[in-house]
């Protein structure tokens, strides 16, 4: 009996030396050396250790500690810190000790949306001068690898890296430039996270229990569930393979026949993991940063909307809200590129989703601290991911100068007011003129289209009156009921104000939506 006592005593402590050396203090990848923090607000720094383990936090003369709750989980909170581009040790320590070095304190700034968004500086207008020049250390950048699950991640694999001509190519083109024009601007610390994700739904950066609680979406969330029902990647995976060998052999014979290759077949992309899913992306790269101090959000995204631009109205708020409500930041900036001009011009007025995303977008700004960058002018036809992103990112930046930083200057676009019939024209009166109404390349405002009770559209003549109106007509109709302006996919517009920001697309007319959804017998 002394001998199985003395054993388990043994036991028990060989455990207990192993468990304390394998106790660690853990921080997710957000919190490393050459961090950036926000300044002027409470910090949030959380980890994971042992249950019941005192964690302490020292940073500029600051200690806090706190307790790792039964799950590990632990927070500390530092109070609100001074802008500082001095590059100090961030301490924490518990089971074992993490310092991070070098971390500033500044303005720190969320990249997020679709593919324009993550698009990198090596793929914008002159990226070999733009990398050459990129020599910002005060300008930090993380970025997050795109997981898509279902899942709520709480950690990525991702370092801080300080802006140079290396490492800057990589990064989100409109983000790094956003950045930049803040950084020469205010010459502070700038910190820059991006999470964007090439072709994502904005239903994907929502949380699935927040669609599946609100009705509107209820036959969207049916489609997938159809979709997921049964779902085999692995089987299709098989399929693939099987044609892609298929494919092999004949291609092989036409090499020999001296014919052109068939296509080759594409490789299935597994929709369970991918970023169209509701929910994937909020789970697997927003999650993860929620909770770390931002001054705010720019968001370039919409082109995989277009279909339902009719529910983007509600989605896209929605979408805002949610993320605000997550963060326990209040409601903090959130900047949106609207989608630019893309695809065929058009020889007549005719219906567009993309201008009804566009509408979707212009009236998202009913929520307090928004705003949107119009680039109708910087599109490119036959490219949907147009290079210039430099006067996106300036567009973007304008607005937080402005709304954020108290800077005096112009940075909403002119933006549609009021209509009144004037015998055979309509008079538009903008709101946001800037200096005043202007035009860009040609004298007479293009762009305008105007219509009857027959509801048919015409292209219209213009002329601008005074500093914030135009008069708009068309000999073809007498008696004008409604007008609108830009409302195409690739619309031939030139008219903005006088600092270049061109006036926002627009319709006063309430007739039927190509996207609204039609009803159903239950909708009546």
């Amino acid at each position: 009996m002394t001998k199985q006592i003395f054993a388990f005593v043994a036991a028990s402590l060989v455990a207990a030396l192993s468990s304390s050396v394998h106790a660690e203090t853990r921080l997710p990848a957000l919190f490393g050396s050459h961090m950036v923090l926000q300044r002027d607000m409470p910090v949030k720094v959380w980890g994971w250790d042992e249950a019941g383990q005192t964690v302490t936090v020292e940073f500029a003369g600051q200690t806090n500690s706190t307790t790792a709750n039964s799950d590990g989980d632990w927070v500390a909170v530092l109070d609100a810190l001074e802008t500082s581009a001095e590059g100090r040790d961030l301490v924490i320590t518990g089971s074992s000790t993490q310092r991070f070095n070098d971390v500033l304190v500044g303005e720190v700034w969320l990249c997020s949306g679709q593919s324009n968004m993550q698009w990198p500086v090596q793929a914008s207008n002159d990226p070999d001068l733009e990398s050459l020049t990129a020599k910002y250390p005060k300008i930090r950048f993380i970025s997050v690898p795109q997981v898509g699950t279902q899942e709520l991640q709480d950690d990525f694999k991702g370092q801080w890296d300080l802006c140079t001509p290396e490492t800057v190519k990589q990064f989100s083109a409109v983000g790094y430039y956003f950045g930049r024009q803040l950084h020469q601007t205010l010459d502070i610390p700038i910190g820059l996270i991006d999470n964007a994700w090439g072709g994502s739904a904005a239903e994907a950066w929502v949380s699935r229990g927040v669609l599946e609680a609100d009705p509107d979406y209820e036959r969207y969330m049916n489609e997938w569930r159809e979709k997921e029902h049964g779902y085999d990647f692995d089987k299709q995976m098989a399929n693939y393979k099987v044609k892609l060998e298929e494919w092999k052999a004949k291609a092989a014979a036409a090499k020999t026949e001296g014919k052109r290759e068939p296509n080759r077949p594409r490789p299935p992309r597994d929709i369970m993991r991918g970023q169209h899913r509701p929910g994937n992306l909020y789970a697997g790269v927003l999650h993860p940063i929620i909770g770390y101090g931002i001054r705010g959000a720019i968001w370039y995204q919409g082109e995989s909307n277009a279909g339902r631009a009719w529910n983007y109205r509600k989605l896209f708020p929605l979408m805002i809200s949610h993320w605000r409500k997550q963060w326990g930041q209040g409601e903090f900036p959130f900047y949106w590129v609207q989608l630019a001009d893309f695809r065929a011009e058009v020889d007549a007025p005719v219906e567009s989703n993309w201008a009804e995303l566009r509408e979707s977008q212009t009236m998202t700004q009913k929520l307090p601290n928004t705003g949107q960058a119009v680039i109708t002018d910087l599109g490119e036809g036959c490219d949907i991911h147009p290079k210039n992103k430099q006067d996106v990112a300036k567009r973007l930046a304008r607005l937080a100068l402005a709304k954020d930083y108290g800077i005096n200057i112009v940075h909403r676009s002119p933006e549609y007011r009021s209509m009144k019939v004037e015998g055979n024209a309509i008079v538009v009166t903008f709101d946001h003129v800037g200096g005043g109404m202007d035009t860009f390349d040609v004298n007479e405002p293009i762009g305008f289209a105007i219509c009857g009770e027959d509801k048919v559209w015409h292209w219209a003549k213009a002329k601008i009156q005074g500093k914030d109106r135009v008069r708009v007509w068309c000999d073809d109709v007498a008696a004008p009921v409604a007008v609108r302006y830009a409302w195409a996919d690739n619309p031939v517009c030139n008219l903005q104000n006088r600092e270049g920001l061109p006036a926002t697309s627009f319709r006063t007319d309430d007739f039927p939506l190509t996207t609204k959804p039609a009803e159903s017998p239950a909708d009546k």
